[in-house]
């Protein structure tokens, strides 16, 4: 059963990748690194060679088309699972095609409770539901090494999800995908989310607005590591971007966000993203505008179409954020530049997403002769001939409220020095009173005196 030779333990330990196994990329031998697929593999050699722990044996693989796959026993399930588990080589572990059920993976996962070397963990396109996941929880609580879980293509539905979530709370999961899991309502805790998420794929499930307020918490967070999330494929509505985009108002960690294929997203749920990267209701909203995602996905209309325009400009908004991914202040005044500063680009935006009023309107008159030259040196003398067109009443009303300061200044600066005059002299009126009056006191002091003498002499 098992190969005697030392060139067939060599020959079998290279790759045998559909068979059971896969080889380190890292190997520099090119016939190592070939394919060989062998249907006839029995349980007891896929099994001799997970006890052996080959230092090239970093990959176990199974599909459910195989034999040894399709004539295990639960004992050998289990017994694979306690194999997997002692070995401290295999970094990836891969089952698909039917090769699992739920009966299948609650034994599996009594083997398997924990390891020191698996990273990726895939069980796509298998028959798992709610009990399946549960049977996972012991190890995904205590593997340390995972960074990547796969469950696309099972049942276990929006309980599953959650349950799933909560497991992986103290998880190294770096990579979730659930696609085509039958998750509708989403619930995350905020002491339940794994600390370093950094892609979440979500596809072709059946989340709508309900789900999205779901994410909210994820996307919230203040110190949130996730990177990219994908919505494609749901029923997502322009109330789900609504939601979406309240989350990531302050969001400074999520520079992908995947829409596509989501009828329910109309221009307007559309305008609420454009918005959302480069508001021009005011300069101030431009500024406070988000400066981190570098792509959102939505579906593309025809050229003519209004939602094109949408996505032509949140690509270019998107874009700038790209070339200032380092710096949010920088991306910020970049879009201030080209959008608000740029009088065609602004029509056209301002047309997007209903906005009625000058950019003139935001800036301090007292700053335009410095706006102007900045548009002048970055779009040229055209730009800078419009921007005079519009902006001239205000910069006339610049020169009129110089000169009405002044004017002002001037006028109660005399009126203080003509009341200081005017108080002096009443201060001099109120003074030479008051020695007259006390000049005619001691003149009428001295006559009573004298009176009194004289009678008293007769």
């Amino acid at each position: 059963m098992f190969p005697d030779s030392d060139d067939d333990s060599d020959s079998f330990e290279r790759i045998l990748f559909r068979g059971g196994f896969a080889g380190s990329e890292d190997d520099s031998d090119e016939e190592s690194r070939s394919s060989s697929y062998d249907e006839d593999m029995t349980f007891s050699e896929i099994m001799r060679r997970v006890h052996q722990n080959g230092p090239y044996i970093t990959a176990f693989e199974g599909g459910g088309e195989l034999n040894w796959i399709q004539n295990m026993t639960n004992e050998d399930w289990e017994e694979l699972g306690r194999g997997l588990s002692n070995n401290t080589r295999l970094e990836t572990v891969c089952f698909y095609g039917g090769a699992l059920s739920d009966e299948r993976v609650v034994i599996l996962f009594q083997g398997l409770t924990r390891s020191s070397s698996i990273g990726k963990l895939s069980f796509c396109d298998n028959e798992l539901s709610v009990a399946g996941v549960q049977s996972m929880v012991p190890f995904l609580q205590h593997a340390n090494s995972l960074r990547e879980l796969n469950l696309s293509q099972t049942h276990f539905k929006s309980e599953g999800f959650n349950m799933l979530f909560r497991a992986l709370r103290n998880s190294p999961i770096e990579r979730l995908t659930c696609c085509s899991c039958g998750i509708a309502s989403i619930q995350i805790d905020t002491e339940h989310i794994p600390e370093h998420l950094t892609y979440l794929n979500l596809n072709s499930n059946i989340i709508d607005a309900d789900g999205c307020r779901g994410l909210v918490e994820l996307l919230q967070r203040e110190d949130s590591t996730l990177l990219s999330l994908c919505l494609n494929n749901n029923t997502i509505d322009d109330e789900g971007v609504t939601i979406l985009v309240d989350a990531l108002q302050n969001n400074t960690s999520l520079t992908s966000l995947n829409l596509l294929n989501n009828d329910g997203i109309s221009n307007h749920g559309m305008t609420i993203l454009l918005k959302l990267v480069n508001d021009v209701s005011s300069i101030k909203a431009t500024l406070q505008s988000n400066h981190t995602l570098q792509n959102i996905y939505i579906n593309p209309g025809e050229p003519s179409d209004p939602n094109q325009k949408i996505q032509t400009n949140i690509k270019m908004a998107t874009e700038v954020n790209v070339k200032n991914r380092y710096s949010t202040e920088a991306a910020g005044r970049e879009k201030v530049i080209q959008t608000q500063l740029h009088v065609t680009n602004r029509v056209e935006l301002c047309r997007l997403q209903d906005v009625n009023h000058s950019v003139y309107r935001d800036i301090d008159p007292l700053h335009l002769p410095e706006v102007l030259s900045l548009i002048g040196r970055h779009h040229g003398c055209e730009e800078l001939y419009l921007a005079l067109s519009s902006s001239v009443m205000a910069l006339f009303s610049t020169v009129n409220m110089k000169k009405c300061i002044q004017q002002e200044r001037d006028y109660h600066a005399a009126k203080a020095a003509e009341h200081i005059a005017k108080a002096e002299q009443l201060d001099a009126k109120l003074a030479a009173m008051e020695e007259e009056e006390a000049a005619a006191g001691n003149e009428g002091d001295n006559d009573f005196d004298h009176r009194s003498n004289k009678r008293r002499r007769k």
